[in-house]
């Protein structure tokens, strides 16, 4: 029996001595402060420097904050808050923290127990003297550790006090800012009210300056002229009085000339339209070079004369002069047609109207002039766009240039030359004499017999000057330049 109790304690000794590290010192007033890892491994925590407890961190931060509060601005102390906030809410975050490490060195310290209850039932002696020391210093270190849970909680309360009051400054603080916000705004809106009063008031006063140096400056206009007015007084002027009166006079006879004019012109139409009362056509637009004349219907139900036989004349007293290939609606006079009267006979299923103008067509103002500047140069150029190259529509409308010098006329385009032909007797130049609102803008040019072009210009004082220019250097010349058959009278009205 004796031998089996000592190999039982053996036994019980040796397995004693594997379950229990030897790393334990059971000695020290405290329990040791590590962990236990994988496959039993006791880990040593890393040794921190001394933090202080949470206590007095709260404590400190709360007397700043009350220190600082009175010189903060309004801002600065909500900024201030919310770091005080975020602290609570990381100190809030330790606690926890530290409570789940308390209920892991609870469960740890139970473990350890149970292990030193099955301990001291398998030892005897002296072992178990030191089982039950280690069993006793086991649960004084789960005492102090309950105590420790105990001012965990407390501080855990003060946090969550002091994070109440946090927040509720923090409320506090963000309606002193609208407040302070609503004020600032008001007092802005103030001063912007102020401002633009003053502008007003500077912009009122620099109005009075600039009206009153406006009548300042009236008032010596006025002196001035009054002065002016005394000086000629006592000039002789009495010619210089006359002066005028004649040049008012002038002015006067030439608006009731022109008015006399106009009313002959009405009286002559009327008188027309009384004779032609059967006649069912018209002439519709401005009697005057560079314009256009339209054969018009006098009355609705006037017959199409699209399709009928057309033919334009010139008119000179008794004499009637065909122009060539007028017979279009539509006719533009040209120089040959000024002063003279012009007239149209349109043929209808075999009845004959006859439509003319009140008066001779009006030259075009100032185009007499302009041509006497051009014919002191020796070539002038004119920017036209070939529409016709030999009765066939010409497929480009880039711009040429069309020369009409003293001795020849070119046509141009960049350096090639289309045409270029001095003054000779199968030259013909005249307006275009078909139909087309663009007639008072084109020439009918042939520069020798089975080359003819059909020319627009910019406008019709360009084609009219072009015209006339070429037909004065051509005169010079001793060539009649003209238009088919111009010259060719057909009989007597």
């Amino acid at each position: 029996m004796t031998r089996v109790t000592r190999d039982f304690g053996d036994s019980m000794q040796k397995e004693a001595i594997h379950l229990v590290s030897s790393d334990v010192n059971f000695v020290s007033g405290r329990f040791p402060d590590y962990q236990i890892g994988a496959n039993n491994i006791i880990i040593e925590p890393e040794e921190n420097p001394q933090v202080p407890s949470l206590k007095e961190i709260v404590a400190k931060e709360t007397a700043q904050l009350l220190e600082q509060q009175k010189r903060l601005s309004v801002r600065d102390l909500a900024d201030k808050f919310e770091k005080g906030l975020s602290a609570a809410a990381k100190l809030s975050d330790e606690s926890k923290w530290r409570e789940v490490a308390s209920l892991e060195r609870h469960v740890l310290l139970k473990k350890l127990r149970d292990i030193l209850d099955q301990l001291r039932g398998r030892v005897a002696g002296r072992n178990k003297d030191d089982a039950e020391e280690a069993i006793s210093m086991v649960e004084a270190l789960a005492v102090q550790l309950t105590q420790r849970e105990g001012e965990l909680l407390h501080e855990k309360a003060e946090v969550k006090k002091l994070a109440t009051f946090l927040k509720q400054a923090i409320e506090d603080a963000k309606k002193v800012i609208e407040e302070e916000r609503s004020i600032a705004c008001a007092e802005i809106e103030s001063a912007r009210a102020a401002v633009q009063r003053v502008e007003e008031a500077l912009q009122e006063q620099e109005r009075m300056s600039r009206s009153a140096e406006k009548q300042e400056l009236e008032e010596l206009k006025k002196e001035v002229q009054e002065a002016r007015r005394i000086k000629m007084l006592h000039q002789p002027s009495r010619v210089m009085d006359m002066e005028h009166e004649l040049q008012a006079l002038r002015v006067q006879i030439a608006e009731k000339s022109m008015h006399c004019i106009q009313l002959n012109k009405e009286l002559a139409m009327m008188k027309k339209l009384e004779e032609n009362k059967s006649n069912w056509y018209e002439l519709e637009g401005s009697e005057k070079l560079g314009s256009c004349l339209h054969i018009v219907p006098r009355i609705d139900p006037a017959p199409d004369i699209s399709n009928c036989s057309i033919q334009w004349y010139r008119t000179e007293g008794s004499k009637k002069e065909l122009i060539s290939g007028a017979t279009k609606t539509v006719y533009a006079p040209e120089p040959f047609d000024v002063g003279r009267y012009l007239q149209a006979e349109i043929v209808l299923n075999d009845e004959r109207f006859t439509v003319t103008t009140t008066s001779p067509i009006d030259p075009a103002a100032g185009l007499g002039s302009y041509v006497e500047a051009l014919v002191r140069r020796p070539e002038t150029e004119f920017k036209v766009v070939v529409t016709q190259m030999n009765a066939r529509n010409y497929s480009s409308q880039s711009i040429h240039v069309f020369h009409v010098g003293k001795m020849r006329i070119k046509l141009c385009k960049g350096r090639s030359t289309k045409a270029k032909e001095s003054y000779s007797a199968s030259m013909q130049l005249c307006g275009v004499r078909g139909g087309g609102n663009a007639a008072a803008q084109s020439i009918f040019w042939q520069a020798k017999k089975g080359l003819f072009f059909i020319l627009a210009f910019e406008s019709e004082r360009e084609r009219n000057a072009a015209i006339m220019l070429a037909r004065r250097f051509a005169f010079d010349c001793n060539i009649i330049l003209a238009g088919p058959d111009d010259r060719a009278p057909t009989g007597t009205s």
